[in-house]
């Protein structure tokens, strides 16, 4: 499939046919910069490395521990994207697409919209933001979302190549883990990366790399091209997590998966950029304006190895739509809950004089009376007492009616914060205590190292289904699950990739 992006970037079905011959007379220049590009630029550095690696793999360079997990990654994904494409931050972003955008080149299916395609660019990006409208979505360590900055793009991808040329379901398969395997080992250049962010929302920056990757791979670029749609990816990342919290949040998503896509494509149409934007450059930054501890190193790919970073760690995967501190707190809170009613013989909530949370320090998650859904997402405080007074947390949790319950604001006014030295704003080593002292004087502490759903205590498949099905129950009837369930478990054998897309 080498070089076939030149028959659809940018050009509409109509036009295929003129467009072959436009490519054909630029095919002899471009490989002949590329082999240029690759001699005097890409030998022997970090983003050489990076390129060699996406052009080069293969799929036998799978394992089948890999292809599992991704695979895992995939359908929760979908789910999440499905049930994210009921909320209203999906609603504004598709209707700004279909309101300011119309293109011919309307091929790619949308999460939960029978029917309607949007251009590829599009589809990609508000099925971005449907997969992370409820921040539902998975998260590895170093923490980032990995799968809803890549998914999207390919899947818009797949539908926007000519049918006879369309990648089959281990060519996707492989590519989506190309885009995991970059964000991964970018991340891992970096210690700031390996704490809760403090600057930049990781999947707005490498999640974007990775999306570029990712559709290089799927559409065959060469290795030019490739080096190119990376270095471009860097000038088109970038997101602050000042909102976080927010709407504009699953922007972020929608446009790391969109602009990595945008990157690609503009790459194969001969656009250029710095091709040692992931070496260190003393006195010009490059990738290392994103980390100022950011230290490179080679990606390389063994004949023989399955040396996947997949492979040596699992993905978090939420149970219920909140950031994934949430999680330790909300499991600590329900073993509190469990003590008290043992202790109290029922749920006394008023025998309650002082709620004490024992998290980690992390300001944009530390909101005592969150105004709005997005707020309570990222709110320690919100996630504890909702789980003392449900007994679970679920999509309903995060309504404006249970927002602001009479007896929630007043769990939420007992609640004090403490961060103990040792509980590290860090995902492989944080803890929670929810410590409930009662008006006789009586102590009770709930606490949670690992919560279920961690890389350290993953989901069983049934759990996985359980989620999965619940979520895109909201939008498709039980046999087009059943369908979607069995296509990504046999995603191998899929002769073409884009039926993946028509499921959605």
């Amino acid at each position: 499939m080498v070089d076939l992006i030149g028959k659809f970037v940018f050009v509409s079905f109509v036009e295929e046919k003129k467009s072959q011959k436009v490519f054909a007379a630029s095919r002899h220049v471009h490989k002949t910069a590329a082999k240029v590009l690759e001699k005097s630029t890409l030998e022997e550095t970090v983003t050489g490395s990076f390129v060699s690696f996406i052009c080069n793999v293969r799929p036998d360079h799978l394992s089948d521990v890999v292809r599992h997990r991704s695979k895992r990654m995939i359908l929760d994904s979908i789910g999440v994207g499905l049930v994210g494409s009921t909320t209203h931050v999906f609603d504004i972003a598709l209707r700004y697409c279909q309101e300011i955008y119309s293109s011919s080149s309307s091929v790619s299916s949308v999460y939960g919209r029978q029917g309607l395609k949007l251009s590829p660019l599009l589809a990609s990006f508000v099925n971005g933001v449907a997969v992370h409208s409820m921040d539902f979505d998975d998260t590895w360590h170093p923490a980032t979302h990995p799968s809803g900055a890549i998914l999207p793009a390919l899947l818009a991808a797949s539908q926007m190549l000519p049918a006879a040329s369309r990648p089959n379901g281990l060519d996707f398969l492989l590519a989506f883990n190309v885009g995991i395997e970059v964000q991964g080992r970018l991340m891992h250049f970096s210690n700031e990366s390996r704490n809760i962010p403090k600057r930049f929302h990781p999947p707005s920056v490498v999640g974007t790399m990775g999306s570029a990757a990712a559709t290089a791979k799927l559409l065959s670029l060469n290795t030019a091209q490739c080096g190119h749609a990376l270095a471009i990816a860097a000038s088109l990342a970038g997101a602050p997590m000042a909102n976080a919290a927010t709407l504009a949040k699953p922007l972020h998503i929608g446009n790391a998966t969109r602009l990595g896509l945008e990157a690609a494509l503009l790459a194969a149409r001969g656009m250029q950029a710095n091709l040692l934007i992931l070496d260190d450059m003393p006195g010009c930054a490059g990738f290392s304006a994103f980390y100022g501890d950011y230290q490179p190193r080679p990606l390389m790919l063994s004949a023989n190895s399955h040396d996947f970073l997949l492979e040596k760690q699992d993905i978090a995967f939420k149970s219920f739509p909140a950031h994934l501190g949430m999680h330790w707190v909300a499991e600590a809170a329900l073993s509190a809950r469990n003590l008290l009613i043992n202790h109290s013989g029922s749920l006394s909530l008023s025998a309650i004089y002082t709620i004490i949370l024992r998290v980690p320090v992390s300001k944009y998650i530390n909101r005592p009376f969150p105004e709005s859904e997005h707020e309570a997402r990222h709110s320690f405080q919100f996630n504890a007492c909702t789980a003392l007074l449900d007994g679970e947390l679920s999509i309903c949790s995060f309504s404006d009616d249970n927002l602001h319950r009479h007896e929630l604001v007043q769990l939420l006014s007992k609640v004090v914060v403490e961060h103990p030295k040792d509980n590290v704003a860090n995902f492989d080593k944080m803890y929670a205590e929810v410590a409930l002292i009662l008006q006789n004087g009586d102590v009770l502490t709930g606490r949670c190292d690992t919560f279920y759903g961690h890389w350290r205590r993953p989901l069983s498949r049934e759990s996985l289904l359980r989620k999965f099905q619940t979520n895109a129950s909201r939008v498709l009837p039980k046999d087009n699950i059943d369908s979607l369930v069995k296509t990504v478990d046999n995603l191998e054998t899929l002769s073409d990739s884009s039926l993946l897309a028509c499921c959605l």
